[in-house]
C-alpha cells in the first residue's frame, strides 16, 4: 500500500482532495442521469465510504504523529504532489431501482447530488476561510468558484468580513 506524505497545510490538503472527489462524483452521477435510457446501462458511484475512512485515517495519523499520510485504497491513489485518483464503482442498489421505478430511480441521483454539492459547498467554504479564496491545487486560480457561477454573489462570511 503506497504511502504519501503531503503537503504542509493539512486541512487545505484535505478540503481540497474533498473539493476534487465532489466534482468526480457529479460528474457520474451527471452521468446516470443522462445515460439511464441506455440498454445494459450499469449506474456508478464514487467509492464515498472508502474515501472518508481514508481522509479519516490520515487525519487521525495527523493528530497522532503530526503529519498527514494518505494510504491508498482499492478506489482511491495518493499520489505525490497532492494528486488523487478515485475510481468509480457499480452500484447494484441504484441498477435496480432503475430497473423496478425510474421515478424512485431519478429521486435516488438527485439526492446524491444534493448531497455531494452540499459537501462541496461547506469544503469550498472552509478554505475559502481558511485561505483566503481557493487553493491553486485544485486547478483554480484564486476567488474563482468551483461551479463557474459567479452570479451567486458575496457569500454570508464576505459580508460579515465587509461590516
Amino acid at each position: 500500500m503506497m504511502q504519501t506524505a503531503s503537503i504542509a497545510d493539512n486541512i487545505s490538503d484535505v478540503l481540497v482532495k474533498i473539493i476534487h472527489f465532489t466534482q468526480l462524483r457529479r460528474r457520474v452521477l451527471h452521468e446516470n442521469l443522462h445515460r439511464a435510457d441506455e440498454p445494459g446501462f450499469m449506474p456508478q458511484d464514487m467509492p464515498v465510504r472508502e474515501f472518508a475512512e481514508a481522509l479519516n485515517v490520515a487525519v487521525a495519523e495527523h493528530l497522532q504523529n503530526r503529519r498527514l499520510l494518505f494510504h491508498d485504497t482499492p478506489h482511491v491513489t495518493f499520489g505525490p504532489r497532492g494528486m488523487m485518483e478515485v475510481r468509480p464503482v457499480a452500484d447494484p442498489h441504484a441498477h435496480a431501482l432503475l430497473g423496478a421505478n425510474r421515478d424512485d430511480y431519478t429521486e435516488l441521483q438527485i439526492n446524491k447530488l444534493l448531497e455531494n454539492c452540499l459537501n462541496r459547498r461547506v469544503a469550498e467554504e472552509l478554505l475559502r476561510q481558511k485561505c483566503g479564496a481557493y487553493a491553486d491545487a485544485a486547478g483554480w486560480g484564486p476567488g474563482q468558484s468551483f461551479t463557474g457561477d459567479s452570479s451567486r454573489g458575496p457569500s454570508p462570511a464576505d459580508r460579515d468580513a465587509a461590516d
